[in-house]
């Protein structure tokens, strides 16, 4: 019943697989040049496999026929053996008559001989790829399953000699571990301060002097380890045994200390963890020191075991003993990276969040979710259940530990080795670009001076290339891991003609792309430096709107070349497009005449040079500074700060108060009354003033012209002078000039009139007008004080109160209106 579950599931994962290799065949084997790479994509890492196994016959030992023969002693291995060697007959006869399929199908399918042509159809080779990949998962997984479901496996060759041996072995080589292991952790003691010291300053340091620091510290952790490997030599060679002698055990630990020390020495430089300055993986310094003891766990079982403990069992119990030791050994670890993942499953997947959303770890943040809102989306989904894939795979390993030969499994724990180089050294890459997106371009500040705007473009561009590099990183890392893991051998698609096709046209592309936006960037900065006030002369409005009609049309040009060289190289004919883009702009030339005709205009605009970027317009109707100018459209920012698209089509008529000189005209009013020439010789005393201002005199460009009386007005009389300013200071000079009027006026006496009315009462048929009687309010009630302080006021104007308004007397029109 189990068997048959079993092989259910398998049958699932084999139709899955299927599913995958058909998209993948699709894109790989779209041409007849990919017919060679077939094979070694359904072969997988079989190529491999046979190389080795050549070498080993050719190099072949009593040692290598012992491992042969705990082969043929063991049921799995030997099945296993039997069935690559029937793979690698079957495979030959296969390539070599064209009919290999015909031992796989059964005497029930007919054979048909391929008509002509067949057997390079899409179809024929997704069908063929797709049944090796299906056949071959389906093999290994039914292997597997019979090696896990034998009684003899690997853990069937202990002896139960192999504990005595190690612990002989031991008592050997007591001396020497502790002579090394002391000498290494004294020397660690004292360099310790050094790291730290190191650390706090690599914090503060530039990005050059930060690598230095990090090769500093690097070496001498490295030279810690020699030194103590040295010492052990030393001591073995001239205290233990004879001299100039050492035994097999003491060459065995202290090289296994040698190499095991100094991946640890690579994996502290990585990690870091005392010194959050020097740290490549952006993790917190708790996070650090848990990921530096696993490292170290991990990497003494392995490399202690397989390199000091495997061979020692080999040489003194058997082969089969030190497989079975090895098995142990690698099942511990497994087991252990199990415990570790289910611990820290949150924990890893909280950072993975932080990294995809660019937040970094602060040194002592606590292993806590990112601040931002949770990461939703396929990308959150894979981030919550990483572990589950990660446990599928240690799941696996224990499979092939335990049913697959001793180099089998070494073959895999290097591949895992070399995924997990692999994927520490893109978040590296990753982490370090992350880093630079969020710190930005500083550049220093005499060349931002000279080019304001480079520093702002650059970090307008660099983010979008850096977030392209992280994502070539990803998929460098992710197609790294698929290839070293054997499930599709991408190595010898990209050296097949087609690999090597799209490579070459990939990285074309990426060429063009990154020349173009040099060029862009270089010839904006060019313009930036042109237009900077602060180096050599100040530009002119003309070089101002000539450079920047030249940063839009090199713009597109740009553009469009980058687009017909890019395409070029893709493979498409650009010579139909071009045809084609004439026969387009035709059609848009007539579907499209306003813009057309504001082109033109625009054209004959800048060739008149009737306005520049910083005049002062008046263009349709509305008047503001120009800030800027294409061949189709100028824009205006009036007093009130509203941004204006005028389009040249609409411009009947432009109005310029920048060309040459300025007027500023003066209508002063005075009252009739006035003397005209004491309000002429005032305006003039007023204009002298205006020039002994140094500021306004450098602005004014003649002397005051007078005009004279200009018009009668129904209030005032208006006279007229003019002051001839440098265009666009004919404003200010005239609030100046207004304000210095003003006060002198009133200085003098001289009338500014405001608009007032003269009311008339109309006359009697005889002759006579009536009178208005004006009352002085405050000469009454002083006079009343002084003559009748008690007098009661009559009963009629009680409630009543005098105004200038009030009706004449009772008396008539001829009372006295003096009285």
């Amino acid at each position: 019943m189990f068997r048959v579950l079993f092989e259910r599931i398998c049958g699932i994962r084999a139709l899955a697989l299927v599913l995958v290799a058909v998209t993948t065949a699709v894109l790989a084997l779209s041409s007849p040049q990919s017919a060679a790479a077939q094979g070694a994509l359904g072969a997988g890492g079989g190529g491999e496999s046979g190389s080795s196994s050549g070498e080993e016959a050719q190099n072949e030992t009593p040692f290598a026929l012992q491992a042969l023969l705990e082969v043929l002693r063991n049921e799995a291995a030997r099945q296993t053996l039997i069935d690559e060697l029937e793979q690698l007959t079957q495979g030959g006869t296969g390539t070599s008559e064209g009919d290999s399929s015909s031992s796989e199908t059964g005497p029930s399918e007919p054979q048909l001989d391929p008509a002509p042509g067949e057997t390079n159809s899409l179809g024929a080779r997704v069908a063929e790829f797709t049944q090796e990949v299906a056949q071959g998962t389906a093999g290994w997984v039914l292997g597997v399953f019979n090696g896990v479901t034998s009684g003899d496996t690997v853990l069937s060759g202990l002896s139960g000699d192999e504990l005595g041996v190690l612990i002989e072995a031991f008592q050997a080589l007591i001396l020497v571990i502790v002579i090394t292991v002391a000498v290494y952790l004294l020397l660690r003691r004292l360099a310790m301060p050094v790291y730290t010291r190191m650390g706090r300053r690599a914090e503060d340091a530039n990005a050059l002097r930060t690598v230095f620091i990090f090769l500093e510290t690097l070496i001498l952790d490295a030279l810690i380890v020699v030194v103590a490997w040295g010492l052990g030599y030393a001591i073995a060679l001239g205290v233990l045994g004879d001299a100039g002698q050492i035994g097999f055990r003491q060459a065995l630990y202290l090289n296994a200390f040698l190499l095991v020390e100094m991946v640890k020495v690579f994996a502290r430089a990585i990690i870091s963890p005392s010194s959050y300055g020097l740290r490549l993986v952006n993790v917190s310094n708790r996070a650090a020191l848990k990921l530096n003891r696993h490292i170290n766990v991990v990497v003494s079982v392995l490399g202690y075991g397989q390199l000091l403990i495997v061979p020692i069992v080999n040489r003194n119990v058997s082969l089969a003993g030190g497989t079975a030791i090895s098995a142990i050994l690698s099942i511990f670890v497994l087991v252990y990276l199990v415990v570790i993942v289910i611990r820290n499953r949150e924990a890893v997947a909280n950072w993975i969040a932080r990294r995809l959303m660019s937040q970094d770890s602060a040194p002592e943040q606590d292993d806590a979710a990112p601040a931002r809102e949770r990461l939703g989306g396929i990308l959150g989904t894979l981030t919550r259940t990483w572990h589950w894939f990660v446990l599928a795979y240690l799941a696996m390993m224990v499979i092939v530990v335990l049913s697959q030969p001793n180099d089998v499994v070494f073959d895999y724990i290097t591949r895992s080795a070399k995924v997990f180089v692999a994927i520490l050294l893109g978040s590296v890459l990753v982490g370090a670009i992350g880093g630079w997106l969020r710190n930005g371009i500083e550049l220093p500040e005499d060349i931002n001076q000279r080019i304001p705007l480079l520093e702002q473009r650059l970090n307008k561009i660099v983010p979008k290339i850096l977030i392209a590099l992280r994502v070539i990183v990803g998929i460098a890392v992710l197609l790294y891991a698929i290839n070293a893991s054997g499930l599709l051998n991408i190595g010898s698609w990209f050296s097949s003609d087609v690999g090597i096709d799209a490579s070459g046209r990939l990285v074309s592309v990426l060429f063009i792309l990154a020349v173009a936006a040099l060029i862009w960037l270089a010839m904006n900065s060019w313009i930036d430096f042109r237009l900077s006030p602060d180096i050599g002369a100040v530009p002119t409005s003309r070089e101002k709107t000539l450079l920047t009609l030249l940063r839009n049309a090199a713009t597109i040009a740009l553009i469009i070349l980058t687009l017909m060289f890019a395409l070029s190289e893709i493979g498409i004919n650009i010579g139909p497009l071009l045809a084609s883009a004439g026969v387009l702009g035709l059609a848009i030339g007539f579907g499209a005449q306003k813009m057309v005709q504001d082109i033109i205009t625009g054209v004959f605009i800048q060739f008149e040079n009737a306005m520049n970027v910083g005049d002062v317009v008046t263009v349709g109707g509305t008047t503001g500074v120009v800030e800027k100018l294409t061949v189709r459209s100028v824009s205006l920012r009036d007093l009130q700060g509203t941004y204006h698209i005028i389009p040249f089509s609409s411009v009947d008529m432009v109005s310029n108060f920048m060309r040459d000189f300025s007027y500023f005209v003066c209508d002063m009013g005075i009252a009739y009354r006035e003397d005209i020439e004491e309000a002429k010789q005032a305006m003039f005393d007023g204009f002298e003033e205006l020039r002994s201002d140094p500021d306004q005199n450098a602005l004014i460009l003649g002397d005051l012209e007078w005009f004279g009386l200009n018009s009668f007005g129904d209030s005032a009389v208006v006279l007229r002078a003019r002051i001839k300013t440098v265009p666009g200071s004919q404003w200010g000079v005239g609030r100046a000039y207004n304000a210095i009027l003003k006060r002198i006026f009133d200085e003098r006496g001289i009338e500014i009139p405001f608009p007032h009315q003269t009311i008339f009462f109309g006359e009697a048929k005889d002759g006579r007008t009536q009178a208005l009687r004006l009352r002085n309010v405050e000469d009454e009630a002083i006079e009343g004080e002084a003559s009748e302080p008690d007098a009661p006021k009559a009963p009629e104007d009680e409630g009543k109160t005098p105004t200038q308004d009030a009706p004449p007397d009772e008396e008539g029109p001829d009372a006295d209106p003096g009285r």
